[in-house]
């Protein structure tokens, strides 16, 4: 497994750099992808030396009631990842991910775990809309949507950038935003580990163990 330590500010300096640009079409039906100057993101995992603090975040899950992020995940293994439903490919692909090597966990530590899908593009991920993706990935994954820019100051903090969903030259809509996962260790409650886009179902396979007891990979 790959991996390297980074400070948390550093992380924080570079988030502008750590962005994708994800579409529901661009020319010849193609995903629009935009090339990252920071090659971070793609390592499959990054241990950071000074673990962020999990956001103070009040959003809606998909069952249409307030969920409070530090209140509802205190104590418990915890990956949060800033996405879209509309994401053609690098949203499904990390969840799906996820989603495998969650199934290869005992069950007592598949319920222990929470994995939190907040949205990049709540003007169209509605909680009905979000439910209804995640039930084809996984039920028991935790939607989350709200504002924007409470989402947007949230991610931040964590290191991830993520901006307000624009239109290409087509029309088409695309989100751009930051393609790391970020686990909190229920010890600490301290985001201490970055997943990146590269991350495959082995890279999960092998962390989530260790993850949910508090241990660096």
């Amino acid at each position: 497994m790959r991996k390297k330590t980074f400070a948390a500010a550093a992380l924080l300096a570079a988030a502008t750099m750590t962005l994708s640009a994800c579409g529901s079409g661009g020319d010849g039906g193609k995903p629009v992808v935009s090339v990252s100057e920071d090659s971070a993101r793609h390592r499959a995992v990054t241990v950071l030396d000074q673990p962020f603090e999990k956001p103070d975040l009040v959003l809606t899950d998909t069952h249409g009631e307030k969920y409070d992020l530090r209140k509802e995940t205190a104590g418990r293994p915890t990956l949060l990842y800033f996405g879209y439903t509309h994401c053609p490919d690098i949203c499904p692909l990390t969840m799906n991910n996820i989603a495998v090597a969650k199934k290869a966990l005992p069950k007592a530590d598949q319920d222990k775990l929470r994995v939190v899908f907040v949205t990049t593009d709540p003007a169209r991920d509605t909680p009905a809309e979000l439910g209804k993706w995640l039930k084809g990935i996984d039920p028991q994954f935790i939607g989350l949507t709200g504002d924007f820019a409470t989402i947007q100051a949230a991610a931040r903090s964590v290191g991830i950038s993520i901006e307000p969903t624009t239109k290409d030259k087509n029309g088409k809509p695309v989100s751009v935003h930051g393609t790391q996962v970020v686990a909190f260790s229920p010890k600490t409650d301290g985001g201490y580990l970055f997943y990146g886009e590269d991350a495959s179902v082995d890279d999960y396979t092998k962390g989530l163990p260790k993850i949910i007891k508090g241990q660096n990979p």
